[in-house]
């Protein structure tokens, strides 16, 4: 039987470099302030740098999990969650019924962005490799959207 030992390492060195939990007085003032701003009343999340040297908080609201980014100098980035599929809107599961049907979809997170706004990501197996497709809602009436990855409109 091979050594697990270096894999155990591996493991371990991957999950500091990528997303270190800190303590709140780590965080700098200006990050806590602009999360306590957009989420009111939420005052115990968990803190995490990402591998870009961004401030991640992992909170929930009314007993869902979200993440939320933000830049050193406060600037909120992105809020994301996990959905489930009957959650997206009615184009997005037309596409997704349409064009991904025998595809299984192993998450989906709806993601607020600040300059994008709101998009999902869809984890997709096709071929067997994991693929992440984003799809965003162009117009209001929820007749077309878009695809990132795989370009397309649907109207």
């Amino acid at each position: 039987m091979k050594n697990p030992y270096p894999y155990i390492l591996v493991s371990i060195l991957f999950l500091l470099t990528y997303c270190s939990a800190i303590s709140q007085n780590e965080v700098p003032v200006k990050v806590q302030e602009n999360f306590e701003k957009k989420y009111p009343g939420e005052n115990d999340p968990d803190w995490h740098i990402d591998k870009n040297g961004n401030f991640e908080s992992h909170f929930k609201i009314d007993g869902e999990k979200y993440r939320a980014d933000f830049l050193p100098n406060g600037n909120w980035i992105e809020t994301e969650n996990n959905i489930k599929k009957k959650e997206l809107p009615k184009a997005i599961k037309r596409i997704l019924n349409k064009k991904y049907k025998d595809v299984k979809i192993y998450e989906i997170e709806k993601v607020d962005h600040f300059s994008k706004g709101i998009f999902y990501d869809v984890e997709l197996k096709i071929d067997g490799k994991k693929k992440d497709i984003v799809l965003k809602v162009m117009d209001p009436l929820l007749t077309s959207i878009y695809s990132y990855e795989s370009l397309f409109l649907v109207k």
